[in-house]
């Protein structure tokens, strides 16, 4: 039959074939394809499981948490497993190809062992795979890090000292210290430090649990710092956040306390009520700690800070690595002129980070010295037109002068920008101005000075303006991109309304022109070189005039024609400024008059036309001659008088009140009701007699210079002590002075109360030739300034002969002495005859006093505390020390003269 199809196979081949596959291998080659078909639809269901599985982890994932370590190893597992079983599958048509005899037998009996060995066995891993992915639990919460790490530029030297040492009394120095301010202005990088701090936990090894950042901000809302730490401490379920306040801080409360714990609070700008947050306290036994930023120093002492770190602006190597590191060096090297510009640039900043980070990346690609020239005009002159300064830099400390208690305190501050950049502006003078332009609201003139210190305590505070003290006086300062946002305020800022001028230290040689002037309510030109006033501005509304500091020579009768309500004017330092025009009593509203340190030689009656008259200076006008008698006392309203230094070498006529030694001026004086702060100059001992005998100057008198005194021998200074508020005492040219005597001093002793003089800080003693000692200081406890030349017979600074050593050794003597001058002393021998400890000391002059072998200082005088010594250098070489260690500590403090 054609379809018939034989197969011819010997008997002994199938024999022996047979023969080698034993009835247990058998079993593997007979249900291979059955197996092969069970592991497809095995592997399908593991498949199935495992994808199931991964949608249930993708859901609680996306809620931050983590696959458990038995789920991940399953997974791991079916990965290889798929993998190995796929492998099989792959060839599966090859291996049955092999199978004879109805899949009984194999063509190649071992090939089909092994294979099918391995299916059968991948086929129980499958099952058993399949049987074991059921999981209860399939993700659990992530264990977070002590800390999470934040973004954060990079520091500079300066900045990094700041770090490390909040660091130390977070971890190592200080663990006492449970609450930790950084206080400082907008943008000086309290916010970066504070980072650097926060990623710090994760860089050093640490024993704290956990490190909570929140950010505060000007809105303070409890139940979002709640939120925040919440978060951190697995409080974050829809249940809780229902609570009350009282109820979350119980929760936080009861976690936190078990913990070692770090809570970071960033720009605050009041008081956070831990309590009432729900954060423990700190204390010594738990160890927690809580860092916080703030622009007020204020908010330091509500948080009831145990340590608290000012962060200063850059200095100018730092600040310069910073501005360098925004320009980039391809700008800076790309044209050999712009280097030095730069360095100009960034000096402009004021070493104000955020200042140096806008205008760096601003300029990071001009590379042209015009443009950087151009940078620098329009920086000193309208900065906020500068890119970026109005957007991001004013702004941002805008929020301090916005967060200012009231308008009259925001106009004090917009007043300081009316000074130059880094001024220093005397902290008495300020209050005069802000005095007589009604920015204190006080009811008793006595309160004046009070309230004005509270003021600039409000803005140091804010860091808005810095205090400076130099020689005994107390200054203020604004930092120079402080004073650019208040110009910017006050000169571009509609809703302000302030309309001010001030075009200060840029040359001008005349006044603006008149149309400049109009709408115009404060305007200062100081620091200029104006020669002379001869334009009639009209300007209705405007009240402050500062002219100081300029040329004048000439101020015409008309140019004060148009200024009703001008109620400050400064001609201070016109040194060529001789009389003053008779249109001056057109200033009807005038309340401060300053002629300071001018060269008048007359004031003209018709200043008695300014009947409002508040304040008026006249100190250190040595040419003063003439002033009118009946003038001062016509002014009712006269508050503040100051006339140390006036008419000081001149031949006075009998009909100024100058005449004499002061003793018309005294009568004069006793007339104005309203007088409560006085600098005067008196010249005889009738003067200072009358003048001590009124009760009326016990309150008022802030400054004295005693001159000549009619050839008196002796003063006995205990006679001012009853000036309550004297704060400065001058004696010169008293050459018959042989004894600044001090009656009733056994009293003193008696009672034991020496300090008598506890307002006065400076004292100035020149050209008093007879006077052998000034033991007398030691009645002036928180002396600061000592000047002392030309005093010929001058022996000792301090003598032991009046004191018993047991009445000196009960007062701190020279405990609060900045700085002494002493000058032209050729018999002085010794300033006190044994070390004093001088923790103030800044200089240290002298000059001249070849006797002088011996100073007040050993290895333990004035120890923490940088001082100058400043003196002729064989003089220097000539001293005589206690030890070579008080010589080898102050070596470095000599500078040659």
């Amino acid at each position: 039959m054609g379809n018939i199809f034989s197969v011819s196979i010997s008997g002994d081949a199938i024999f022996f074939r047979c023969l080698n596959c034993t009835s247990r291998k058998v079993a593997y080659i007979s249900e291979l394809e059955d197996n092969l078909d069970a592991l497809q639809t095995e592997l399908q269901k593991l498949q199935e499981a495992r994808n199931d599985l991964l949608r249930k982890i993708e859901l609680v994932e996306k809620n931050g948490k983590k696959r458990t370590d038995q789920v991940q190893g399953w997974l791991s597992r079916v990965r290889d497993v798929e993998a190995e079983a796929g492998g099989l599958l792959e060839i599966r048509s090859q291996e049955i190809e092999k199978l004879c005899f109805g899949g009984y037998c194999s063509k190649n009996c071992k090939s089909s062992f092994k294979f099918g060995k391995l299916v059968a066995n991948k086929l129980k891993l499958v099952a058993t795979l399949k049987d074991e992915g059921v999981f209860e639990v399939v993700a659990e919460n992530i264990p977070e890090t002590v800390a999470v790490e934040r973004p954060s530029e990079p520091t500079v030297v300066g900045m990094q000292l700041i770090v490390d040492t909040v660091w130390r009394c977070i971890e190592v120095e200080e663990e006492q210290v449970g609450i930790i301010g950084l206080y400082g202005m907008g943008g000086v990088g309290k916010t970066t430090l504070l980072t650097k701090i926060n990623n710090k936990f994760l860089e050093i090894s640490n024993n704290f649990d956990i490190v909570i950042w929140v950010l505060v901000s000007r809105d303070l809302q409890v139940e979002k710092i709640q939120e925040r730490i919440g978060q951190k401490i697995g409080l974050d379920g829809e249940s809780w956040k229902n609570k009350s306040v009282d109820e979350k801080a119980s929760d936080i409360f009861k976690i936190l306390r078990k913990k070692k714990f770090v809570v970071l609070l960033d720009d605050l700008w009041d008081r956070v009520d831990l309590i009432k947050v729900g954060i423990p306290l700190p204390s010594v036994e738990v160890g927690c700690k809580i860092v916080f930023t703030t622009r007020f120093l204020d908010v330091c002492g509500l948080m009831e800070a145990n340590r608290k770190f000012k962060v200063e602006c850059l200095r100018e190597a730092e600040a310069w690595e910073l501005f360098e590191g925004k320009v980039g060096r391809e700008t800076l090297d790309s044209h050999p002129g712009i280097l030095e510009l730069a360095k100009v640039v960034a000096k402009e900043c004021g070493g104000l980070p955020l200042a140096l980070i806008t205008i760096g990346r601003a300029m990071s690609y001009k590379k042209t010295p015009e443009e950087w020239k151009y940078a620098i005009q329009v920086l000193r002159r309208a900065s906020s037109k500068f890119p970026g300064m109005e957007k991001e830099v004013y702004p941002l400390l805008k929020f301090s002068y916005d967060c200012l208690p009231n308008d009259k305190i925001r106009s004090c501050l917009l007043y300081c920008s009316l000074f130059p950049e880094d001024f220093s502006i005397i902290k008495t003078k300020l209050i005069d101005y802000w005095f007589c332009e009604n920015f204190l609201d006080v009811y008793d003139p006595s309160e004046v000075y009070s309230h004005g210190y509270y003021i600039i305590g409000v803005l140091v505070h804010a860091g808005l303006l810095e205090e400076v003290e130099e020689r005994g006086d107390y200054f203020v300062k604004m930092h120079d991109v402080i004073r650019n946002m208040t110009l910017w305020i006050a000169c571009e800022m509609k809703e302000e309304q302030q309309k001010f001028l001030v075009q200060v230290r840029v040359g001008l040689t005349k006044a603006p022109t008149v149309n400049e002037w109009e709408e115009l309510k404060r305007i200062s030109l100081m620091e200029n070189k104006i020669e002379d006033l001869s334009v009639t501005p009209t300007c209705p509304d405007l009240l402050t005039l500062f002219l100081n500091s300029n040329n004048i020579q000439m101020i015409s009768s008309s140019f004060f024609q148009f200024m009703p309500s001008l109620k400050v004017l400064n001609l201070s330092y016109n040194k060529f400024l001789i009389q003053l025009p008779s249109g001056i009593s057109n200033l009807v509203s005038l309340q401060h008059l300053d002629l300071s340190w001018s060269s008048i030689i007359e004031l003209p009656v018709e200043l008695k036309a300014l009947v409002k008259l508040k304040c008026l200076s006249l100190e250190y006008t040595y040419m003063l001659c003439k002033i009118p008698s009946r003038l001062i006392s016509h002014f009712s309203e006269l508050h503040i008088l100051r006339m140390i230094g006036c008419g000081y070498n001149q031949k006075v006529g009998e009909d100024s009140v100058l005449f004499g030694g002061g003793e018309k001026l005294v009568e004069e004086l006793l007339g104005l009701e309203s007088l409560n702060v006085l600098s005067i100059t008196l010249k005889s001992g009738h003067a200072l007699q009358t003048f001590l005998s009124s009760n009326k100057f016990r309150n008022s008198t802030y400054a004295l210079t005693l001159r000549h005194l009619d050839g008196s021998k002796m003063l006995n200074v205990l006679s001012l002590a009853d000036l309550k508020h004297l704060r400065r005492l001058e004696i010169e040219d008293c050459e018959d002075l042989e004894e600044l005597k001090m009656e009733h001093l056994k009293v003193l002793q008696k009672t034991r109360e020496p300090y008598n003089f506890c307002s006065l800080n400076r004292v100035q003693i020149v050209w008093c030739s007879r006077i052998r000692d000034l033991t007398w200081l030691v009645l002036v406890p928180n002396l600061k300034y000592l000047f002392v030349s030309h005093c010929y017979e001058l022996e000792e600074i301090i003598s032991n002969r009046n004191f018993g050593e047991e009445f000196l050794e009960m007062i701190d003597l020279f405990a609060k002495l900045h700085f002494i001058n002493i000058r032209h002393l050729p018999n002085l021998k010794s300033i006190y005859w044994k070390a004093l400890p001088f923790p103030h000391l800044n200089l240290f002059y002298v000059i001249e006093c070849p006797k002088l072998k011996k100073i007040p200082l050993d290895s333990d005088s004035a120890k923490g505390q940088k001082i100058v010594i400043s003196g002729n250098e064989n003089w220097w070489k000539g001293l005589e020390w206690e030890s070579e260690a008080a010589q080898n500590a102050f070596l470095p403090c000599f500078q040659s003269r």
